[in-house]
Order: structure tokens, then C-alpha cells, then sequence
């Protein structure tokens, strides 16, 4: 099964028609499934309201949320031993981590270019952008 954690940057591009969106949409379809901390949902909910764009439910519907049972502790120190990130970003990669039972197993979808390099250090797949002006976004 190819799953894939993802990252509110990622649909906010899609959901924005953002340069490349249709190669995001599907890069999406290509998992089997997606997982998300729930925090998406605020972040996602918070940049519609802030652009002015209608909230539609359906753009989560696919979304399997994680919902951690515990303190992330130890994720959160493994991630910030790598580099720092803002609360938002690091909160998500410390959920990827709890979900994943090998990184390697899982990609990790954001169009963040710090995020993007601390979860590749951390095993994630992840999406790289090469040419700031066209980019293309590939699975590694």
C-alpha cells in the first residue's frame, strides 16, 4: 500500500490552482492512502477564510487522520535534532513519524522547501521542487 502524509501546503496549492496543481492532484490520486494530523484541517480552513475562498468539506474527504494517543515527545526531539521548523511544520512531521513504522515506507507531501529537507534526513520520501519558476514535483 502506498500511503503518503501530507502536508497543508499541498492541498492549498491544489485547492488555490496554484502553478502545477494538476500534477499535485495527482500526485495525490497516486497513493493508496492519505494521512494527515488534524491540524490540517484548521490550517486548511484558516487560508480559505484568509483568501476568500468557500471551505468545501470535500477537499478532506480522502484525508485518514491521525489522531496521537499520546505526547510526541520523542518525534518532536528527533525532528528538531535534525533542524528547526515553526510549530505547524514540526507538528506535522512529528505526527508523520508516529504514524510511520519505517519513514522510508512513507512519503511525505509539502511544497515546503525546510520541511521538505528535514524529512528527507528523517527517511521520508519526499517531493522536490526544482526550478522555483517551473517546477516539477517527483516522488524520491
Amino acid at each position: 500500500m502506498r500511503v503518503a502524509y501530507v502536508d497543508t501546503s499541498a492541498l492549498i496549492a491544489l485547492a488555490f490552482g496554484e502553478p502545477d496543481s494538476l500534477t499535485v492532484a495527482n500526485r495525490l490520486r497516486s497513493f493508496d492512502r492519505l494521512e494527515s494530523s488534524n491540524l490540517l484541517e484548521a490550517e486548511f480552513r484558516a487560508a480559505c477564510r484568509r483568501e476568500g475562498f468557500r471551505f468545501d468539506p470535500r477537499c478532506l474527504a480522502d484525508i485518514h487522520w491521525l489522531l496521537p494517543d499520546r505526547p510526541l515527545a520523542s518525534e518532536i526531539g528527533a525532528v528538531l535534532d535534525i533542524g528547526y521548523l515553526r510549530g505547524a511544520d514540526l507538528w506535522h512531521l512529528a505526527t508523520a513519524l508516529f504514524a510511520a513504522t519505517r519513514p522510508r515506507d512513507m512519503a511525505f507531501l509539502t511544497l515546503d522547501l525546510r520541511q521538505q529537507a528535514v524529512a528527507r534526513e528523517l527517511g521520508f520520501r519526499v517531493w522536490l521542487i526544482f526550478d522555483s519558476l517551473n517546477f516539477q514535483l517527483v516522488v524520491v
